[in-house]
Formats: C-alpha cells, structure tokens, sequence
C-alpha cells in the first residue's frame, strides 16, 4: 500500500529508518496489537509521525485520519514552501480532524525544511508550466506534459506536496 514510504508524512523509509506502527496506540488498545487494519509502516524520525503520536499522550481515535480508509487529500494541502495546513473549505468537524492530525503526527514543524528542499525543483518545473500556458494560451499540449510530470512522481517520496504544488493546490 506504501510502498517504502511513510504512511504518515510520507518520506522515504529504508532501513534502519522503519518501524511498525499503531494507528491507535497499543496503550489504549490493547486489542489491536495484531489488527492487521492498525499496523502502517512509520518513518523513525524523532519527534514527527507515529514517534510523535505515541509521546502526546491520550486523543480520541477518530480524530486521526486514517490513512487507508480515508484521503488525506480531501483534508490536507501542501504549499510550495513545504507546510501542511487544513484544506480550504472543510466543515468544522473535518478542519478539526485535519488539524489535529497535523499536530498528533507533527507533520509541520521539523518536516518542512525537508518537504522544502525535495519540493525545490518541482517548483521551478511548475513555473515553466505556467509561463508556457501564459505564452501560449492557444496550445494546451502543456497539460497532458503536467500530468504525466503527476503521475511519474505519484512513487516518489513527498509524492501528495510534489502534486500540490505541480497543481499548484495551495495557491
């Protein structure tokens, strides 16, 4: 489902980088130690992603967004200066949901500065689009070639913030 991908931030996971996480915390469910449904591949990084969530104490499970069942795009944008934020236009309950998950998982803060520097070169790709579509309003040859950019990066680390900003989303 992940690929070598965290199922949180989605940075690159090898190994030594790795760990099998618990959607909802063993602490508090016991139950769901083996629950195949419950277990994601995490990134080892202090401090973000299922390291994060296991430090800040107790939270309701169904705040998360749970990565398999539901899009985290219908919740979260990424900006070309790598933050995450609540996705314009959400109900309350949802922007609640998408910000709590950004906070329980870290997913703004120290992941930033590394979503920044992966997301430099895509930033400059997607200038060249919109220069292209301003210079030749006329020819749309420039959308199939932004959409084969989306789906060649669709595996890559960052491939959600590289969307983003190649769709320019946040803007």
């Amino acid at each position: 489902m992940q690929g070598s991908r965290c199922a949180y931030c989605e940075g690159p996971m090898g190994e030594g980088n790795r760990h099998i996480e618990h959607f909802r915390q063993r602490r508090s469910y016991p139950q769901g130690t083996f629950d195949w449904s419950n277990l994601f591949g995490s990134c080892n990084r202090a401090g973000t992603c299922g390291k994060a969530k296991d430090q800040c104490g107790t939270y309701p499970p169904g705040t998360l967004i749970k990565p398999d069942i539901e899009d985290p795009d219908a919740f979260l944008v990424f900006t070309p200066g790598g933050t995450v934020e609540p996705r314009a236009g959400l109900s309350v309950g949802d922007h609640l949901r998408a910000s709590e998950t950004i906070r329980i998982l870290a997913l703004d803060g120290a992941l930033n500065q590394i979503r920044r520097a992966e997301l430099c070169g895509y930033i400059q790709t997607m200038e060249y689009f919109v220069e292209y579509a301003e210079a030749f309003p006329d020819d749309e040859g420039w959308v199939e070639e932004l959409e084969r950019e989306v789906r060649e990066t669709a595996h890559l680390p960052y491939a959600t913030a590289i969307r983003h900003v190649l769709t320019r989303q946040s803007e």
